[in-house]
């Protein structure tokens, strides 16, 4: 009995999952110039021949993991800032959700540490430059509209907002290595200890 219409779109989505989740892991451990198309085929379990068939070449694997990276973090944002609670209470809801992810997620390291490796390469697609160029500020620029708000209450140290969300950032960024390179064995601070650097 042939596949129908929604059927066809469901195995394209979860294909093109498998994809990017294999791509993402071996990017993220070899680079883009060390990953070759054979090597996500054999992580994947698919063809090379499927894998064009879902992608052109690498490259616009990587550009792809890199839009998927910034549209998760700038979706996630816009929650935040949006939500209603005090400002104190965001940065330790992000804290707290962001320290949630890399222990649990090896993805969730992997998308920090291929992002930080991406934007300072020059040897990367110009799709995935654009995109970081297009995306990266959006995230500090709304920690530390969230910052300079806690500060007008006064429940936020009185230290320049855009130094203090480039710490915010940097912190995870940094734990996201941390986690790249521990693996499981990694264990995550308390966002209690974080929030002394702010409140």
């Amino acid at each position: 009995m042939p596949r129908n219409r929604e059927q066809n779109e469901l195995m394209r989505s979860q294909r093109t999952e498998q994809i990017l989740a294999a791509s993402l892991k071996l990017f993220a451990r070899r680079g883009l110039s060390a990953t070759k198309i054979s090597d996500i085929a054999a992580e994947t379990g698919m063809s090379q021949g499927l894998i064009y068939h879902y992608y052109s070449s690498k490259e616009e694997i990587y550009t792809e993991i890199i839009k998927d990276a910034f549209r998760r973090l700038n979706e996630a944002v816009t929650i935040l800032k949006n939500i209603q609670l005090p400002p104190e209470e965001k940065i330790k809801k992000a804290f707290e959700g962001l320290l949630i992810n890399l222990e649990k997620s090896d993805d969730s390291a992997r998308y920090h540490y291929l992002v930080a490796q991406a934007s300072v390469s020059d040897a990367i697609p110009e799709g995935a430059k654009k995109t970081i160029m297009e995306n990266r500020d959006y995230p500090y620029q709304i920690m530390e509209e969230i910052i300079r708000e806690g500060q007008e209450q006064g429940t936020i140290k009185k230290y320049d907002p855009n130094q203090m969300s480039v710490i915010f950032w940097t912190t995870i960024k940094g734990l996201a290595f941390h986690r790249a390179v521990l693996g499981n064995r990694f264990k995550a601070p308390s966002a209690d200890i974080l929030m002394e650097m702010f409140i």
